[in-house]
């Protein structure tokens, strides 16, 4: 290998700042290159076949890619530009060719299956066990059984959509970028309060300009949709957000996704019958806890006739009051978060910007830590002089409560130019013994929160403290696996519907009185948050819930439908089914150019496609489990050494099912995803 190119550096950590687009295609060239070699040497012995010779040679190769590309993919999504994006396509696409070629190679199928037919297998443990069950599985997923012509096309699709993911999400990106609007009079900014101008005026300063900037980055479409009492501004952002890579909007045409849908959900939909599944739904369930599309539509109907006559209910009100006190007659998309913020003030004394003062992020992120050392005995500690790719990102050592590095974490939470919106969480290094070392799990947490100004720290929204919460939960996933094989350990191998467990049940913790006073304090005077104010936050807490439930219900109906219901022969027929989701659950009507599929990156670039229902089915999960912290203390430390052994600690080496209820003791009850809402 060239120890000159970074990417192909046995280090601790990425290089970030030496990582040049050019390194990118000859690194991955190399590393599979050396891969195919090691793979060719491997189906060639004709040895007995055991869990070492086997399967370790191929986790060891996994992590070594993973190693050099993990960089490069984060770097795509925080740091991106033209020369990246070419070098990220070309290497992506050899990957998906080598990923391919491996989950066809009939000789290294036979060598794990051999494996899994030894007289001795059930004596391997627990994780060795389940890494050469997915493996078999995921040989199947890959097409190891078809024969010619359905091979190479299987092949052939798996590049096509890969390519076709990394398009979709550019496209959001560009577009999400192409757009804004320069203002020059304050008085456009009526009703913004002095942090959201503030960030206004800082993406200006940016562009070099004078007055303030909007944009579609999520601080700035949050500022004006929630305060700006210009209609018409509020209009014209929502336009430019849910007009988004489509065909309709300021720059309809330009970045469109209509056609690159198309292809995604036909070419899923091919690939799963190829492989004998009725479609892309079907297909999907096979790695994850629900057993049939019937259970998953079943689940969300149910969810949908507890939920609407609640959200009816929150709409009915919100168009009474918008009428009645704020003059709007016509209550419109873009009038609801504007209205809603108004009908929560009036209703409980409580607006955001009251809460933001108390929710400095150095101190939010201070309390996370400190509750993650109270309930899972862990402690985060700052390491300066580490390479990263923007000034703002900060590295985190994990220590356990012995004062051993376990784990390491980068944390990016400003939102910037050439970032991807949004918030995540992703793996940078997996944990894997090999030989006589250990490599470290290392996360990379992302988010797209307000920076600081010349005059505040970054004041984050409540929302935005639970946005943290949640990516640390995934984060702590990761962290704080004692699993060894990458492949299983940490969110690796955790079915998709229960992966999103630890993310939401943190969630809950910012709700606690004993956790907010940990770093809910003003950052000017260090006053501790009244209490009189935290009880308008609980009694806020549930404030329009059924109109929250049945857009996460649209959401998740839209995706499995349009992947359960493909039909060749009439395509996606994205918009007509959504349409008709819209009349089964929504409680408001979005225009007819609304175009919000074009930027769900979640579903069409994302991994959740037909699996957003996920969050809503992990809930359940989430509530139930955290019902136990409510039960026992939210910092009884037994009760958060179990949650980690049980379920953070196992990763995906045993069914998400099995160690929910090794934690919980029974099954999950469905109730409680309704009690977490105030709907019961």
């Amino acid at each position: 290998m060239d120890a000159t190119n970074p990417l192909l550096r046995d280090s601790e950590l990425p290089p970030f700042a030496a990582i040049r687009p050019e390194h990118v295609v000859p690194a991955v060239e190399s590393i599979l290159a050396e891969y195919r070699a090691a793979i060719d040497a491997l189906t060639a012995d004709s040895g007995p076949r055991d869990f070492a010779n086997t399967l370790l040679p191929q986790e060891a190769w996994d992590e070594r890619l993973g190693r050099a590309w993990s960089p490069v993919s984060h770097l795509h999504s925080v740091k991106d530009s033209e020369e990246l994006r070419k070098a990220y396509a070309t290497a992506l696409e050899a990957i998906t060719e080598h990923s391919t070629e491996l989950g066809q190679n009939r000789e290294l199928y036979a060598a794990v299956d051999a494996v899994a037919r030894r007289g001795d297998f059930a004596a391997l443990d627990r994780p060795a066990r389940t890494l050469t069950e997915h493996a078999l599985r995921d040989f199947r997923l890959s097409g190891v059984a078809l024969e010619e012509p359905a091979r190479s096309r299987f092949k052939a699709i798996a590049n096509e959509l890969s390519r076709l993911d990394t398009e979709f999400e550019e496209a959001v990106l560009d577009a999400s970028e192409a757009w804004t609007e320069h203002l020059t009079d304050a008085a456009a900014l009526d009703g913004i309060p002095e942090s959201g101008r503030a960030v206004l005026a800082a993406y200006a300063q940016e562009k070099e300009l004078g007055g303030w900037l909007v944009t579609l980055k999520q601080p700035s479409v949050q500022a004006v949709m929630t305060y700006a009492t210009d209609r018409a501004l509020r209009q014209r952002v929502y336009t430019a957000n849910g007009t988004r890579a489509s065909d309709q909007g300021p720059n309809a045409g330009e970045f469109d996704n209509s056609e690159r849908m198309e292809q995604i959900l036909a070419l899923r939909h091919e690939a799963a019958q190829l492989l004998g599944f009725a479609n892309a739904a079907e297909e999907s369930l096979a790695t994850k806890m629900a057993t049939s599309p019937a259970k998953v539509m079943d689940f969300l109907h149910d969810l949908a006739a507890r939920a609407k006559p609640n959200a009816e209910r929150d709409i009915a009100e919100l168009r009474e009051f918008a009428a009645s006190e704020l003059g709007i007659a016509d209550l419109q998309p873009w009038d609801v978060s504007f209205a809603s913020e108004k009908l929560r003030e009036r209703r409980f004394e409580l607006n955001e910007e009251e809460l933001k003062p108390y929710f400095p992020l150095p101190s939010v992120l201070e309390g996370l830590f400190a509750i993650c050392q109270r309930v899972f005995g862990i402690r985060f500690h700052r390491r300066d002089g580490v390479d990263v790719w923007h000034e703002d990102v900060r590295y985190y050592d994990v220590f356990d409560a012995d004062e051993q590095p376990i784990a390491g974490a980068y944390v990016d939470v400003y939102a910037r130019s050439g970032k991807r919106g949004g918030a995540w969480m992703d793996v940078c290094r997996s944990r894997f013994r090999e030989g006589g070392g250990l490599h470290r799990p290392i996360a990379y947490l992302t988010c797209n929160f307000a920076p600081p100004t010349a005059t505040t720290p970054s004041l984050l929204t409540h929302d935005d403290v639970l946005t943290l919460f949640h990516e640390f939960g995934h984060g702590l996933h990761h962290l704080l696996t004692e699993i060894d094989y990458p492949g299983i350990s940490g969110i690796s191998g955790v079915e998709w519907d229960a992966v999103e467990l630890p993310s939401q049940f943190l969630e809950n913790f910012g709700w606690q009185r004993e956790t907010l006073d940990l770093f809910a304090r003003h950052y000017e005077t260090g006053a501790a948050l009244p209490d009189a104010l935290f009880q308008r936050m609980l009694a806020a807490r549930h404030f329009q819930a059924g109109m929250f439930l049945v857009r996460q219900l649209e959401f998740g109906l839209f995706d499995f439908r349009i992947h359960s219901e493909f039909e060749p022969g009439r395509g996606g027929r994205v918009l007509e089914i959504l349409q008709q989701v819209r009349d089964e659950v929504a409680v408001i009507q979005p225009p007819a150019w609304q175009r919000f599929p074009h930027s769900f990156t979640h579903i069409f670039a994302g991994g959740y496609g037909a699996g957003y229902y996920s969050y809503l089915w992990a809930e359940v999960l989430s509530a139930d489990a955290f019902s136990r912290f409510e039960a026992e203390g939210i910092f009884n430390a037994d009760t958060g050494a179990s949650f980690r052994r049980e379920v953070l600690a196992v990763g995906g080496s045993r069914p998400a099912l099995e160690s929910f209820v090794a934690f919980r003791g029974r099954e999950p009850e469905p109730a409680a995803l309704l009690h977490s809402y105030g709907l019961t």
